[in-house]
């Protein structure tokens, strides 16, 4: 098989599975309120749905990247994929709530699997200096599935039912699944000494499953006893992770990717750009409903510059990054992300949707900027035997973020006004006394535009040049 075929297959699979995984999430947060109708579950059962996915998929991911570097990127790809399809169509035929929560679980699993292999695929097809369309293409289907994930989710669940929903994606996950398995394409020669350092990988799955469920759990209970042990021990064993990693012969996470200052900025930068952007987008959310009482297809509609920014965006951020580097790019994105920020923390009741549209549109833009080069420098500036590692960092960041983000809005709009930032209280009216919602908004906002700004900062870290971006 040719290069330039295997290259494309390979960009392939790498974005049709980033899709099917972005796509569940996103759909799934529409079918929630049906779902819990008909299986007659409770809200917090529901909640568990996700959030036991998401606490199997960031525990596990460095370690599934670790599993692509011992055993094959296509391989662990592959089992990834038909898992993921197997378990979306059991959650689909589940008989009840348990059903589904396990199943989910089990679904995180086959995600964290799948989502490192996407990148290290790449790695392993590209040479470094034109691993930046690639990427770029990747991070704008991810965009493309956001935007469509809730209208998609609307109407299948309203036609069809929520276990629809479900089905959506078993088809492409198996055919892709399938297609890793039987077509025959060249790999790189794989490292023998790497080794899978089971201890570490639970240190850090411990360490990752108490931060997640802690932020995860604030937004409903705040701060509390229980919240303030998880977070504890979520920093015990973070401790207890770094110093097995330097006395370890061979870590989770080689010394080398640990010592890259391009790598951990980077790392750092996707942290703060997700953590602002989601965070704006939950306080932004109940703004446009709670204060503009836009039902919720008017205000998807007013933030759907942002994801169309992402989907355009993203193939000029790699142009922009082989012309100006990593550094004035991804410096840039972060500007232009708190400014966006900023300026919807300057919104109010008159808000016209030209303005409210706007301030998407930067927070896109800038955005998508970032995650195209940070990611770039992550998986380029990474040796390509460690690729798989690389990716479930990159992963992980982009996982613990939004959760990050949310939890943080959530507590800084509790102390800046009475209340909750969840909006009406069992029924009863809103909880925010005129004005004081916005109020709260503007201070919540504004913190999340200097978070923003922290990462413009980091960026100095990156490369100056597209030259500097080799790996090493």
């Amino acid at each position: 098989m040719s290069s330039r075929r295997h290259q494309n297959l390979t960009l392939v699979g790498s974005v049709t599975g980033a899709v099917i995984v972005a796509l569940d999430g996103t759909v799934l947060t529409v079918a929630q309120p049906t779902m819990q109708r008909d299986l007659h579950a409770s809200f917090t059962q529901v909640q568990w749905a996700s959030t036991g996915y998401l606490i199997a998929v960031a525990s596990l991911l460095v370690f599934a990247g670790r599993l692509g570097d011992r055993y094959g990127h296509r391989q662990v790809f592959a089992i990834g994929s038909l898992g993921f399809a197997v378990t979306s169509a059991g959650i689909g035929l589940a008989p009840g709530i348990d059903w589904v929560i396990g199943l989910r679980v089990a679904q995180g699993v086959f995600g964290a699997l799948l989502q490192p292999a996407t990148l290290g695929m790449l790695r392993a097809a590209y040479p470094p200096d034109r691993l930046g369309m690639p990427i770029a293409l990747r991070t704008s289907a991810i965009g493309l599935a956001a935007a469509a994930g809730p209208v998609v989710g609307g109407a299948l669940t309203a036609h069809f039912g929520w276990r629809a929903v479900f089905f959506l994606g078993v088809a492409p996950a198996l055919v892709i699944g399938v297609l890793a398995l039987v077509v025959r394409i060249p790999a790189p020669e794989r490292t023998a000494d790497v080794r899978l350092d089971l201890p570490g990988a639970l240190l850090l799955a411990v360490a990752l499953v108490c931060l997640v469920h802690t932020l995860v759990s604030i937004p409903e209970t705040g701060w509390t006893t229980a919240t303030t042990l998880q977070l504890a021990a979520a920093a015990a064993a973070g401790g207890a992770f770094v110093h097995h990693v330097r006395r370890a012969a061979h870590p989770l996470v080689p010394p080398s990717v640990l010592r890259s200052a391009a790598v951990a900025s980077a790392l750092g930068i996707l942290v703060a750009a997700s953590a602002s952007v989601f965070g704006a987008l939950f306080v932004g959310t109940y703004f446009l409903q709670d204060v503009l009482a836009l039902d919720p297809l008017q205000s998807g509609l007013r933030a759907l510059p942002l994801a169309v920014m992402m989907v355009l965006g993203a193939p000029v951020a790699a142009v922009l990054v082989r012309r100006y580097g990593p550094r004035r790019t991804a410096g840039a994105g972060m500007a232009l992300l708190a400014l966006g920020i900023f300026l919807f923390a300057r919104l109010d009741r008159a808000a016209a949707a030209a303005e409210i549209g706007g301030c998407f549109l930067a927070m896109g833009a800038g955005f998508g900027a970032v995650m195209v080069t940070a990611t770039a420098v992550v998986v380029r500036h990474s040796p390509v035997e460690h690729a798989g590692v690389a990716g479930g960092l990159q992963q992980t960041a982009m996982n613990v973020g939004p959760t990050l983000g949310v939890a943080a809005a959530t507590m800084l709009m509790s102390l800046a006004g009475p209340g909750s930032a969840t909006g009406p209280a069992h029924g009863d009216g809103p909880r925010w006394p005129d004005g004081a919602f916005v109020t709260a908004m503007g201070s919540t906002l504004a913190t999340l535009a200097a978070v923003a700004a922290l990462g413009a900062l980091l960026a100095v870290k990156l490369p100056v040049s597209r030259a500097d971006t080799g790996h090493g």
